[in-house]
């Protein structure tokens, strides 16, 4: 008598994310559509400008990676109520509002394959937008109680503070440090707190809620150190990013801070290409950087960083429930390394 065959377990695709389990997967997928709902009733304004200046990123879609972690960590307590889709459309919100400052601020006329707002307007309008969707976001919140408010403004600051070290430099600072804290502020912070939000507003314990911070700004900084591996090691077109984008825009992200540090040609030959110093323009110069930089241990140390971060990540998942919220905040944080390939 042959063995019998285990059935398939079917996935659900919420959000980009595979789901085995459908209860949870339909859970999670009704949250968002509140989000959904909820971020334009949010932003409607009687001057219709406003309000289309406001939809422009909403309409342009966009993963939705902070709401889905918080409506993911709500099902690791009490699920999803009126309060976690509050808390999860205020963390987009944030989130958008800051996409609006950072194109002013890179000069950007792409933004999720749409025009950006400074592009379609001007400067001003772009930050006026982004500055209405802080005061909403920070009205939204306000509905969630004191701690909410405190968390909100304290994650605030973080990004300031984070986007202020990026633009100031290290100054002198260990580079690799100086970096890990800018993406840990802009990036990290604001994830951890999509995090904590779904597990405090589910009735988490304060251990789990905790677990979930953490969670989350590990997977916020690992998500962008991914990002700086797949800008230099993925061929062209795979991960529908131009390989060497950051290097043409003169940013030194991980991958290139660790090759600069070493001692050889490799080190010297990129910062005579001004590698992580100016903007690239030079189609050939680029290619000859990526090559380095691909052979270069600069690349293997920022793999062994991501990987180390995922244990970490993975160590903070040990200590929550079991159970199908926990299986998918795993798949969320395997996708996070694998696209790296």
């Amino acid at each position: 008598m042959s063995a019998q065959r285990p059935t398939p377990v079917t996935l659900t695709q919420v959000a980009g994310l595979p789901i085995g389990d459908e209860a949870l997967a339909t859970e999670v997928s009704s949250g968002l559509e509140q989000v959904e709902d909820l971020l334009r009733r949010e932003v409607h304004s009687d001057y219709r400008f406003v309000a289309d200046t406001s939809l422009h990123l909403i309409e342009a879609g966009g993963k939705r990676f902070r709401p889905l972690l918080t409506l993911l960590a709500a099902q690791l307590a009490g699920g999803t109520s009126e309060d976690v889709v509050v808390a999860a459309t205020s963390v987009e919100l944030v989130h958008l509002a800051t996409l609006y400052h950072d194109d002013v601020m890179d000069e950007a006329v792409m933004r999720r394959g749409a025009q950006s707002a400074n592009a379609r307007w001007d400067n001003t309008v772009a930050i006026l937008t982004g500055d209405y969707l802080f005061a909403h976001a920070s009205r939204l919140v306000s509905q969630l109680g004191p701690d909410a408010v405190r968390i909100i403004a304290e994650t605030f600051a973080e990004l300031v503070t984070g986007q202020m070290r990026e633009t100031r430099g290290a100054r002198g600072d260990d580079p690799v440090e100086h970096y890990m804290a800018v993406i840990a502020e802009k990036t990290g912070s604001l994830i951890a707190t999509a995090g904590r939000f779904g597990a405090m507003f589910a009735g988490a314990p304060a251990e789990h809620v905790e677990a979930l911070r953490r969670f989350g700004e590990i997977i916020g900084t690992a998500f962008q150190v991914s990002d700086d591996i797949i800008d230099i090691a993925s061929p062209s077109g795979d991960s529908g990013k131009t390989p060497g984008t950051d290097l043409r825009e003169g940013v030194a992200t991980l991958p290139v801070l660790y090759a600069l540090a070493d001692a050889g040609p490799d080190a010297e030959r990129l910062r005579a290409l001004g590698v992580g110093e100016k903007e690239i323009t030079d189609d050939a110069v680029v290619a000859e950087a990526l090559d380095i930089l691909r052979g270069s241990d600069g690349l293997a140390r920022a793999r062994a960083a991501l990987d180390e971060q995922a244990d970490a990540a993975r160590a903070e998942l040990a200590g929550l429930p079991a159970g199908a919220a926990r299986d998918a905040l795993a798949s969320l944080l395997d996708y996070t390394v694998d696209r790296v390939g």
